[in-house]
């Protein structure tokens, strides 16, 4: 949500994509509920009458939206505060307009927060509040400071869209992982810090207890086998003699199967609110990073031509360590929220349609998806270790593969000084590898 605001920055004449932290927290929290209110207009997920396939019940907008406004001069008057001309001034008239505001695919948030960021700006943030073995701060660092410690790090407004935490759910990082475990059935690889630990903790049953047969334990196996299918058709599609394996109809059953877990657990709108908190939550870490010279980023010293690469040289800063695949994270985030946002509103349900995943039609109109396709098969394969690409040799034991299981790592990031105090790592694993 966040990236979204930085493009209507971007897009203003005279202003950028970092002035999304010059913006008041309050401002950037009624942001938010101004783009909940509008999710009910977005035509892109659908029919716009229903929008099931996007949040899984067509009122759940309207059950859970603020207050409707007064209605000024026969429209109604929402401002969301943020003025894109001058970030300071607080006013103006809303920024989504009928045309909605689309957010990513809970896999977004799941695949970001896998980088580790979240735990590495968290630590960032408490040093910065709590003692000085961080390097003083600019006046636009500060202000990224109070923004993120107000939005993440405390409890949200009262009555506001972004408000998932209460006393029947306390701790923000748990109930992420419960809605990650529930869409996908797979954990973060990293455990919660202990630092963050709450007394009495039960470990992983504090996001897997009484959830009862709400989680897709085999969304990863249909996920990944749909990869290798889609793979072995982008190695097939240029025959021009001999058998294509793939076949087109398990494609789409494939396709299908996994729209229908998704809807299993989107039936009356379950997870919408926590989905759309924390995308945002985790797309401003992720801007946080993958926008150049943003003022923290540069008051911890941490430049690099990518976000991969500046959050290792930002843990470096306070003790922590990364996922080894960072930079396959943060671009596979982008490619696969896309590719289940089509797969659930039906997009690949027939063999005909399943079959633009991987051969190339007329004209080059489906070249981009070929494209984004392949590069997911990539991603994925190196980010988690999954054999996506391996296959039989002859009914022989055994496999062999057109790409390495992982793609080579880039080189370790130059030393930044020394943090004096060491905070508990997170973990450098990612799925299975």
């Amino acid at each position: 949500m966040f990236r979204n605001l930085a493009q209507l920055f971007a897009a203003t004449p005279g202003r950028d994509r970092r002035d999304v932290f010059l913006v008041h927290p309050i401002q950037l929290s009624r942001w938010l509920d101004e783009a909940w209110n509008n999710a009910r207009t977005v035509p892109a997920f659908g029919d716009p009458t229903t929008l099931e396939p996007f949040l899984g019940a067509a009122d759940v907008v309207e059950t859970l939206n603020l207050p409707r406004p007064q209605v000024t001069g026969g429209a109604e008057v929402a401002p969301s505060g943020v003025v894109l001309t001058d970030p300071d001034v607080f006013g103006g008239a809303p920024l989504v307009q009928a045309s909605g505001l689309a957010w990513d695919h809970l896999a977004y948030a799941y695949l970001v927060e896998s980088t580790g960021v979240f735990e590495v700006l968290a630590e960032v943030v408490r040093r910065l509040v709590t003692g000085e073995t961080l390097d003083t701060l600019s006046a636009g660092g500060l202000r990224w400071l109070r923004a993120t410690e107000e939005l993440f790090f405390r409890d949200p407004p009262l009555f506001s869209i972004s408000g998932v935490t209460s006393a029947v759910r306390p701790d923000d990082r748990v109930n992420r992982r419960n809605c990650m475990w529930r869409m996908f059935g797979m954990d973060l690889p990293h455990p919660i810090p202990a630092r963050w630990a709450r007394p009495g903790s039960a470990g992983e049953q504090d996001w897997k207890s009484d959830t009862g047969s709400g989680v897709n334990t085999g969304f990863r196996e249909k996920w990944t086998e749909l990869l290798r299918q889609v793979w072995l058709g982008i190695e097939n599609a240029r025959n021009e003699s001999g058998p294509n394996a793939t076949d087109k109809e398990y494609v789409a059953f494939l396709c299908t199967a996994l729209k229908d877990m998704m809807a299993m657990r989107r039936r009356g709108g379950q997870l919408a609110r926590e989905e759309f908190v924390y995308v945002a939550t985790m797309s401003w870490f992720h801007l946080t990073l993958e926008t150049p010279d943003t003022p923290i980023v540069v008051d911890l010293r941490a430049d690099a031509t990518n976000a991969a690469d500046r959050l290792a040289k930002i843990a470096q800063r306070v003790g922590l360590q990364p996922a080894a695949r960072s930079r396959e994270l943060f671009e596979l985030a982008d490619l696969m929220s896309a590719m289940l946002r089509a797969i659930e509103l039906g997009a690949f349900d027939t063999g005909e349609k399943a079959e633009t995943l991987y051969v190339p039609l007329a004209g080059g109109v489906n070249a981009q998806l070929l494209q984004d396709m392949n590069r997911i098969i990539d991603l994925w394969q190196s980010a988690t270790g999954d054999r996506v690409k391996d296959r039989p040799v002859g009914g022989v034991a055994g496999s062999l593969s057109a790409q390495p299981l992982r793609i080579p790592a880039p080189p370790p990031p130059v030393p930044s000084p020394p943090a004096p105090a060491p905070a508990p790592a997170v973990a450098a694993t990612n799925g299975r590898g």
